[in-house]
């Protein structure tokens, strides 16, 4: 770290964004508001969806019948994720499981951005006149709430699609019966709301406090660094793949609700 530049300086330098005014056009200034674009997030979230689209695609256009490394690594991958949505989802469809699989992978990768060196990529960009630059996606709310109100619509669309007019029905009569509706559909929204809610704090939470501990951990000497950052980054691999995996899991759970009538 450099001398010149305090703890809390440092810090706060890693936790703002490039941001994109969208009234102005102007890359730096953040003075919009709800019209300020966190720019990083979006760079870096559509690279890596478009790298996982062309790598996926890659693999399909040339399957083999005795699979390489990246053939095999992707085949467990769609193995796993298929046989998660089957235990848990039990009507027949193909858009399901391709919606869990992406958002594994989506959710991973964007994660896995934390295992970079928390100076590498800013500084590098530095050179090029940007002066903050976040890699991790998924450490900013709008992101995570960007996925998770995705996934609420398509919860709704779902609902409304297997349940039809029934779908009133249940919500002012479930679970205290007709007479009070009214508690009924206040349960009702307060217990759809959270699931967008839960979904986005849960991920950005883990993913913010995981950046914070590896920024913090790059304040100490050069030559403490190390043992601290290695156990900590070996820690982390278990806590993005799993909150990939939950944020998936439950995606799949609320879907599923929305079919089933009980």
């Amino acid at each position: 770290m450099n001398e010149a530049v305090t703890s809390g300086q440092y810090i706060q330098h890693h936790l703002e964004h490039l941001t994109l005014n969208l009234k102005t056009f102007k890359i730096g200034d953040s003075s919009a508001g709800f019209w300020t674009l966190n720019l990083d997030t979006f760079i870096v979230s559509g690279l890596i969806a478009l790298l996982m689209i062309c790598t996926l695609g890659y693999v399909a256009r040339n399957m083999k019948e005795v699979p390489g490394r990246l053939q095999g690594a992707v085949e467990m991958i769609l193995g796993f994720v298929d046989n998660a949505v089957h235990e848990i989802f039990h009507h027949k469809t193909t858009f399901i499981p391709s919606l869990a699989l992406t958002i594994f992978l989506w959710v991973f990768l964007m994660n896995a951005m934390d295992l970079l060196p928390v100076d590498l990529v800013p500084r590098a960009l530095g050179y090029a006149g940007f002066e903050h630059f976040k890699v991790v996606p998924t450490a900013d709310p709008n992101a995570t709430f960007a996925l998770s109100i995705s996934v609420f619509l398509l919860i709704i669309f779902f609902n409304i699609k297997a349940k039809k007019l029934s779908l009133f029905k249940e919500m002012f009569t479930f679970p205290f019966g007709k007479y009070l509706f009214p508690i009924n559909f206040a349960f009702r929204l307060v217990e759809e709301c959270v699931k967008p809610l839960s979904l986005a704090l849960r991920l950005f939470g883990n993913m913010f406090a995981g950046e914070l501990i590896f920024i913090l951990i790059a304040i100490l000497p050069w030559w403490v660094q190390w043992p601290p950052g290695a156990i900590w980054a070996v820690f982390h691999i278990l806590i993005i793949t799993l909150q990939a995996f939950l944020f998936m899991m439950l995606t799949i759970i609320y879907i599923s609700m929305a079919h089933d009538s009980h």
